[in-house]
């Protein structure tokens, strides 16, 4: 499937388009004159980031119309207008499923051109038709639910493996290349037409780049720090796993990405830092710019550890969705029966582990309204990567694991709102919002009320938990003309920085594009507003003027003294707002994942609900547990996909013995 431009979809109007299939003439050619399918209206469904249906009407002869419903998509990418429309013409224009994938929205045009397909196998009497119950869904509560009952006569093909990974993301793909690299049979399957990606900025301890740079950590000093952010809720034992082994697998794929002429860097510390909030310099990320996957394309995480599993005997079983685990007789795990891209249900086998590693449950808003409703309160953006469902959790409780007692997810403070919208379940579902990258930036952040209440220079989620005293569940960010400048002085750590790190290392954004590009489109789309004076800016952001223009006065008196009394701000990070034009935006959580699962060992065994190992079943990233509560201690980067990455590869090798 090849990716076509959403600028460039229309080539003639889509009812004429239409009206050229409806006469049996497409691209210039005619059809045959006997009936290929039975006149009619079909409809089927496929997996994308949610559930996509495709309603298909055939002449004899001919296509004739193409309904899309992708409003479970994201709203900007697979569910945005243009993108249906690009998919509801290629599969008009070409008269099949077999379509080209919409740049940017290739799973959401992998599931269009999937349900097309079996619209088009109804039509030809080839499948049953596909029966669509429309109801409004209403939850009742149970999330859980029961594991699907699958009979044996419903099974076509059954895969024999030693390993089976199930989802091939992040930590999938690293248990996949050094189970492959042991020697070991591994299969991966993966609910999508690809993998979803390997994240960026991988936390870790003594690898090779820190050792140039100097960087040193105390293991016990991490240890302490990632007890005291969860209060005490974490297996000490799996932080220690990771402190000791995390350097020579991020060592590791470095050596795969050297292989690929793409360079790692440690995200250095600043020789001097005096912030308030102790900052742990783990983070690495591979330099992608410059970079060839032989196609001239630029290379990503995926592909590199894709190719290298291929290369080591891995096999990878796309479009192909767990639907359940399997277990024997006493318990232990034995594979899974999934759902593969013809809808047929599979069974695989594995003699040696199945490890479920499919991103948690962010996307599963019935789940966070039952698990952490209070995150969806201060939160109007998800960021989450696709897949993040919560079905290997669920799978995984059906077969008797135990989940974390404590929820909590990864939330930044990044999600800009117009200022009449509210936080909550309703923005999240609904995608619109503004991606506020700088909202980091420790700028003066005051309240409903005019007010500052924070000491800004902190954890992305401290304040947003600040949020939850202030009304609307909001806090408001303000800076001025000045604001580049003072960005390269705040010394911020991790994803937040905008400028290159003290050894050279790039910023994940640079203020540059930030200026030239995504500050200007906040504006223009009502997320960020800019005034000439307070007063103005007060205004438009549906403040008190009065009391916003003294607040600000103050706070520039505090920064001209270069001592913050009010809340302790460090002084470099102590900027005054007194510049025009003024900047404002209405600020709220995006989440990221989340940071609960089911209890493992360290081992990475799942645990069942008597506090023992479940034989068979492993569990990693965002579907583990035992690591994380209340909050994400960001201020050591990459510590999730470093926890994740690290113990996906210990996994692998563990199994392949």
């Amino acid at each position: 499937m090849k990716d076509i431009s959403r600028r460039s979809f229309i080539k003639g109007a889509l009812a004429g388009t239409a009206s050229i299939a409806a006469f049996g003439l497409t691209n210039g050619h005619a059809f045959a004159e006997e009936s290929v399918y039975t006149p009619g209206t079909y409809s089927a469904t496929a997996d994308g980031m949610g559930k996509v249906k495709v309603t298909m009407t055939f002449s004899e002869t001919a296509i004739t119309d193409v309904v899309l419903d992708v409003s479970n998509e994201t709203p900007s990418i697979g569910g945005a207008p243009e993108t249906e429309a690009a998919l509801r013409a290629a599969i008009l224009d070409a008269q099949s499923g077999e379509i080209d994938a919409v740049s940017g929205a290739s799973i959401t045009s992998s599931a269009v051109s999937k349900a097309a397909k079996k619209c088009i196998q109804q039509a030809k009497g080839e499948i049953p038709v596909e029966v669509i119950t429309e109801t409004e869904e209403v939850s009742d509560g149970d999330w859980l639910g029961t594991a699907p009952e699958i009979s044996e006569d419903q099974i076509k093909k059954t895969y024999e493996t030693e390993i089976l990974v199930i989802g091939c993301g992040t930590g999938g793909m690293f248990t996949m290349c050094s189970a492959a690299e042991e020697g070991a049979k591994v299969i991966g399957i993966e609910r999508f037409a690809t993998g979803v990606g390997i994240r960026d900025d991988l936390g870790a301890i003594d690898s090779r780049y820190q050792k140039e740079w100097g960087t040193k950590i105390d293991k016990f000093d991490y240890i302490t720090m990632a007890t005291q952010y969860a209060a005490g809720h974490i297996n000490q034992s799996l932080v220690k796993k990771w402190a000791e082994n995390s350097g020579a697998v991020i060592d590791w794929y470095g050596d795969r990405l050297a292989e690929r002429n793409v360079e790692m860097w440690h995200e250095s510390a600043d020789s001097e830092d005096a912030a308030r909030y102790e900052h742990f310099p783990t983070g690495h990320s591979p330099r992608w710019t410059g970079s060839d996957d032989g196609n001239g394309n630029v290379l990503d995480g995926n592909k590199v550890l894709y190719d290298y599993a291929v290369s080591k005997g891995a096999e990878f079983h796309y479009n192909t969705k767990m639907i359940r685990l399997e277990q024997d007789a006493h318990g232990a795990v034995t594979g899974c029966i999934a759902e593969d891209g013809n809808g047929d249900y599979v069974r695989y086998i594995a003699s040696k582990g199945t490890v479920v590693s499919t991103g948690g449950y962010s996307l599963n808003l019935d789940m966070m309204e039952a698990l952490q409703p209070w995150t969806l309160r201060i939160t109007g953006r998800n960021n989450s990567e696709p897949g993040a469902w919560g079905d290997g959790i669920k799978a995984c409780l059906w077969a008797g694991a135990k989940m974390d007692e404590t929820h909590a997810a990864m939330l930044f403070d990044r999600c800009a709102l117009r200022p009449d919208q509210m936080p909550g379940r309703e923005t999240l579902e609904a995608g619109d919002n503004g991606f506020f990258w700088m909202g980091s930036q420790p700028w003066l952040k005051v309240n409903k009320d005019g007010l500052r209440f924070f000491n800004e220079s902190g954890t992305y989620e401290g304040i947003l938990h600040a949020d939850e005293y202030n009304k609307d569940h909001v806090h408001y960010c303000l800076f001025d003309s000045n604001w580049t400048t003072y960005a390269q002085q705040f010394k911020m750590h991790g994803c937040s920085r905008l400028y290159p790190f003290e050894n050279g290392a790039d910023p994940n954004i640079p203020f540059q594009a930030i200026a030239g590009g995504m500050l200007p489109g906040l504006i223009e789309n009502g997320f960020v507003q800019q005034a000439d004076t307070i007063e103005e800016l007060a205004e438009k952001l549906e403040l008190p003027a009065d009391v916003l223009k003294a607040t600000v006065d103050h706070y520039n008196e505090l920064a001209y003294a270069g001592e913050d009394t009010d809340f302790g701000k460090e002084a470099h990070r102590l900027t005054p707002v007194d510049t025009a034009p003024f900047y404002g935006a209405r600020t709220t959580g995006s989440i990221l994942c989340t940071l609960n699962g089911i209890q493992i060992n360290t081992d990475f065994n799942a645990i069942n609900t008597h506090g023992d190992p479940i034989p068979g079943l492993y569990v990693n990233g965002n579907d583990s547990g035992g690591y994380f509560a209340h909050t994400y201690p960001n201020l050591s980067t990459g510590m999730a996909c470093g926890r994740t990455v690290t113990f996906g590869y210990l996994l692998g090798k563990q199994l392949a013995k």
